[in-house]
């Protein structure tokens, strides 16, 4: 619709300067930068439309001010036309200024890319200032700002005919447009620019000196997947090492959450080998990508995969895993997975360290005491592959929500997968649907709402000033960076306690027996665990997970297999109920629940617990500890073999031959 109102408005812009008609000049020339205005404001995906056919925001805007010109040239006498030649002049002067500003603009953003990035790092001797405005940065928010003046008064002077009003808009747009590049220009004086490139890998070598880092997190990944590596910030904050985390991508440096570990983005690769001179021992893996094969070329460190989660999928035993020096796993049920999928991964070379994450979820403490069962819905993605046993949510999510909404005395919480949806429009279309039962259902219940929380609205200030940091709109990178310097002392251990204390606000202050979507960041999946009495879920890491605190959980089966298959397909079923897309068992289920001696599957949770995630004893934080320490251990005698090799090949023994034959080349055809 913005399109075809674009293409309008500019019809009726080129048929009144033709006519002439001043009046419909004047009506077309707005509409038309009305409608500049919604397409930034609202339709950006259509302005990239636009540029692809060559109709970026310049052409628009020389082609609306042409117009304007046509028509005062239409609308005026012969003679008149010695008096517009000095608007036109101005006009390209104008159009020159603004190809000046966009050349300086590149310019200034070149030497605001650094090849490094950090988070929690002291780089104040980069030069790092504020970036420039956005209206600078950003040629079309520009052309349309400075531009204006000169359109107006064309506009006025067509409905006037009064040159002076166009005269002065052009110079106006002219002392705009100067000004801009006058102030983009001074940052590329060499006291205002940031370091260049060899000064900041200079810089970077002399941190990695200073601070000596052993043992690092490494990941890549998209937008949407940044909860794999955030997962194991706080193992790694808690290790007695020095740690870090090397990002690959831009994007990913504000996506990782509050940590006070240091971060430090590395871009290219030729950067990322800076490492191999580095103190850095071990890298710890969650997550497989296409640029994870660059860092493993580093011989002087070594690589171990965690994983960011367990399950009984295909990608829980990826063979790609053989490719590091050392798997981590939960328990022993991981080592026998990787044994039975014969990828590659030698038993010597599988480390179970438990799931350090999960030391503070609560064990199970009996069965609901309040009226409401709290059930926690949390159904995976569809995945990849297209199979069809992947989710619940498309087959049965709309049944299961049903039947839990049905019990009276059942409170949902309802945390579907950050990216369902995103490859099956079925999925996304079900979660749409799964929400608008949970509101229906809460419009329903008359429970007592608690008053505004006051606690909950402090707890919630001091987390965002403690875990966030204020960055103006226009903020690049550069200024970010120079904002998240150096964490205050001890900010780790305040955000912990800010934490707990706002978990515990945040599920009081809800009111009585409301189901909730939870979709943000707060509350996390764990805390949702700590107050659900049963969980719903599918085959994931989710059910692995959960079986820390010895709770029932139910697993739904979708993929078209009788009960029978699917415990013996997915271990981690063993100790589940399992439902059918109908959910007809959720009523037995929830009865199950509420009276502990129908509860026939409370030892095999044990059992299964002890084989996904090991013994209690030592904790899992002690375990990823000491496989650290014995990596980084194996690390530091590999370095010293490597030392003591000499450089160079030795020469060949006397009387070895040591010519090699090389195939001569056909000589037919």
């Amino acid at each position: 619709m913005v399109t075809a109102a674009f293409a309008v408005v500019l019809a009726v812009q080129a048929a009144a300067a033709l006519l002439p008609n001043a009046p419909l000049l004047f009506a077309g020339t707005a509409a038309a930068l009305a409608v500049e205005a919604v397409l930034y404001r609202w339709q950006p995906g259509v302005l990239t439309l636009f540029a692809k056919a060559h109709a970026d925001i310049t052409v628009r805007h020389v082609l609306r001010d042409l117009l304007l010109v046509v028509g005062l040239l239409r609308l005026g006498a012969q003679d008149r036309e010695t008096q517009y030649a000095p608007l036109v002049a101005g006009l390209l002067a104008f159009y020159a200024l603004h190809c000046a500003v966009q050349a300086v603009s590149v310019l200034v953003r070149r030497t605001r890319t650094l090849p490094v990035l950090t988070r929690n790092v002291d780089a104040s001797a980069l030069r790092l200032s504020p970036a420039p405005s956005t209206l600078l940065r950003r040629p079309g928010p520009r052309l349309l700002v400075f531009g204006l003046p000169a359109t107006a008064g064309l506009t006025v002077t067509a409905v006037t005919d009064e040159p002076r009003c166009a005269a002065a808009g052009v110079a106006l747009s002219l002392a705009l447009a100067l000004a801009g590049l006058c102030a983009l220009s001074l940052r590329l004086l060499p006291g205002r620019r940031p370091a260049d490139e060899q000064e900041v890998l200079d810089w970077f070598d002399a941190w990695l000196a200073d601070y000596r880092p052993t043992v690092g997190l490494y990941f890549s990944g998209g937008p949407s997947s940044a909860y794999q590596a955030n997962m194991w910030l706080e193992p790694l904050a808690k290790l007695d090492a020095r740690p870090v985390i090397v990002l690959r991508e831009r994007f990913m440096v504000p996506r990782i959450a509050a940590t006070d570990v240091p971060i430090v983005c590395l871009p290219k690769v030729s950067t990322l080998m800076r490492l191999e001179r580095s103190t850095l021992q071990v890298l710890i893996h969650p997550s497989n990508s296409g640029k994870t094969s660059q860092v493993l070329r580093i011989p002087t460190i070594k690589h171990t995969f965690v994983n960011h989660g367990e399950s009984d999928k295909l990608s829980s035993c990826n063979p790609y895993a053989k490719a590091y020096d050392e798997v981590w796993v939960a328990g022993p049920a991981a080592r026998e997975r990787y044994a039975l999928a014969e990828v590659g991964v030698e038993d010597k070379d599988v480390v179970e360290i438990g799931r350090p994450q999960l030391d503070a979820v609560r064990p199970y403490a009996g069965p609901p005491t309040g009226p409401y069962t709290t059930v926690l819905y949390a159904p995976t993605w569809e995945g990849w592959d297209g199979d069809p046993g992947n989710t619940s949510v498309i087959a049965a999510g709309e049944n299961l929500v049903r039947a839990l909404l049905a019990d009276p005395g059942v409170r949902l919480l309802y945390k579907p997968h950050p990216l369902t949806g995103s490859v099956d429009p079925r999925a996304g279309a079900a979660d749409r649907r799964i929400r608008e039962l949970i509101q229906a259902a809460n419009r329903g219940r008359s429970g007592s709402r608690p008053a505004p929380s006051a606690e909950l609205g402090r707890l919630t200030a001091e987390l965002d000033r403690l875990t966030t940091t204020a960055f103006r709109a226009g903020a690049d990178q550069v200024e970010r960076m120079l904002l998240q310097s150096a964490p205050e002392p001890g900010r780790a251990d305040a955000v912990a306690r800010a934490t707990a204390a706002w978990e515990e606000a945040y599920w009081a202050s809800l009111p009585d027996g409301e189901h909730q979507v939870v979709v943000d960041a707060r509350p996390s999946l764990y805390a949702c665990f700590n107050v659900a009495d049963l969980l719903i879920s599918d085959v994931s890491s989710v059910v692995s997970d959960f079986l820390a605190s010895g709770k029932p959980y139910a697993v739904a089966n979708t993929g078209g297999l009788s009960e029978a298959e699917f415990r013996a397909t997915f271990p981690t079923v063993a100790a589940a109920t399992v439902l059918t897309p109908d959910a007809a068992g959720v009523p037995a289920l929830l009865e199950s629940v509420r009276h502990p001696e129908k509860d026939e599957l409370a030892g095999a949770r044990a059992e299964l617990k002890l084989r996904l995630l090991g013994p209690a004893e030592p904790s899992s934080q002690e375990r990823f500890g000491a496989a650290v320490d014995a990596l980084c251990a194996a690390a530091e005698k590999h370095r010293a073999r490597m030392t003591r090799r000499p450089t160079e090949v030795p020469p060949p023994r006397r009387g070895e031959d040591t010519a090699v034959v090389m195939p001569q080349p056909s000589r037919r055809g």
